[in-house]
């Protein structure tokens, strides 16, 4: 690592000014489809994509948490929304009470099935469109590596 500067120099300023749009213009920019054609955030689609992806659309709130990179108190005000529209019931955990599993309903099932064709397209259209396939694989590297240690950030501290 160079610690002979405090700054950064000209190719980490523009990375970094580039990685900076990405995490907090695309975000934006994904919520704002979202809302427009599906009345949800990035983040609720996010948690409800988890979820239809897990073994029984069943999932332990604490390992959707993690795997959304949420905290637990701010899935659960998520969580009161979904069950209230019925896209999720929550139960405790039978192999151990002290967890709480959340499971998609056929409502739930249903309102991904709608919203994951236009997410997708946008999605496909913002990240994926614009790059190579070599370029695709150098970035998966890159952003697993960043987010690797950025998660060794959350979880440690």
């Amino acid at each position: 690592m160079d610690t002979s500067s405090p700054w950064l120099d000209d190719d980490q300023q523009d990375l970094w000014q580039a990685l900076l749009t990405v995490v907090i213009a695309l975000p934006a920019t994904l919520d704002r489809q979202l809302q427009r054609e599906a009345g949800l955030s990035n983040f609720e689609y996010g948690v409800l994509a988890r979820l239809s992806m897990s073994d029984a659309d069943t999932m332990r709130l604490s390992d959707l948490a993690r795997d959304c990179d949420s905290t637990q108190p701010r899935l659960s005000k998520v969580m009161d929304r979904f069950e209230a529209r019925d896209w999720v019931a929550r139960r405790p955990d039978p192999t151990d009470g002290r967890y709480t599993l959340a499971t998609l309903t056929d409502t739930g099932r249903r309102k991904v099935a709608d919203s994951a064709p236009a997410h997708v397209a946008e999605v496909k259209r913002l990240v994926f469109d614009p790059l190579t396939a070599a370029q695709r694989r150098h970035l998966g590297v890159a952003l697993t590596r960043i987010a690797t240690t950025v998660r060794g950030e959350v979880e440690g501290g």
